[in-house]
């Protein structure tokens, strides 16, 4: 199957992700300056949670230049994938409402491995349906930075009850480490234009 209609789809709810935890702003009411550290909180989940859901619509994007077709099994990853994608808005606006309370934090933390997970189902399915010799296989290679983020985001979770604070700051250096362009991709593309060479 053409990946085409995937990629659309996926763009699509990356975007209505984005503008439901935008519409999560709410206004203040008063024009001091002062009504906005009240929402810092609020604010500080959001400029996360919109990194991340960047940084996941950056890697599918990439991901998608390496394959050539789909199948129903990768279909469902996908749809597996933005299902959980889907959730962020929730839990940042209620980590955010409730400043970074132990509950939404861990709540917020079991989203964001969740999502993990499901983004390595999802090469998982396209590596099996390309083969082990793909481009996409190469490129992913060991993924330390998919297994480090994996034990930074279960090391969060758990420290959520004792301080969820440092949970954040857990939460913050992953999305740090994805932040940080990954070559991995441009790599294996630009290799074989240079052989030709």
């Amino acid at each position: 199957m053409d990946k085409g209609r995937l990629e659309a789809f996926s763009d699509g709810v990356f975007a209505i992700i984005i503008t439901i935890m935008v519409l999560e702003l709410r206004v203040p009411h008063g024009a001091d300056i002062k009504v906005l550290l009240p929402l810092a909180p609020v604010f500080l989940s959001y400029i996360l949670s919109f990194v991340y859901i960047g940084i996941y619509w950056n890697n599918h994007h990439h991901t998608m230049q390496v394959v050539t077709s789909v199948n129903g099994a990768i279909l469902w990853a996908n749809m597996h994938l933005l299902f959980w994608l889907s959730l962020i808005p929730f839990v940042t606006a209620w980590m955010g409402e409730n400043h970074f309370s132990q509950w939404p934090v861990t709540c917020y933390g079991i989203v964001l491995i969740m999502n993990a997970l499901s983004y390595t189902i999802l090469i998982i399915a396209l590596i099996r349906h390309h083969g082990k010799n793909s481009l996409l296989a190469k490129a992913v290679g060991k993924d330390w930075k998919g297994n480090i983020s994996l034990v930074i985001y279960a090391t969060a979770i758990a420290v959520s009850w004792i301080n969820s604070k440092i949970s954040f700051c857990l939460y913050v250096i992953v999305a740090i480490i994805w932040f940080i362009p990954d070559k991995r991709i441009e790599k294996v593309l630009i290799e074989p234009e240079s052989k030709s060479k």
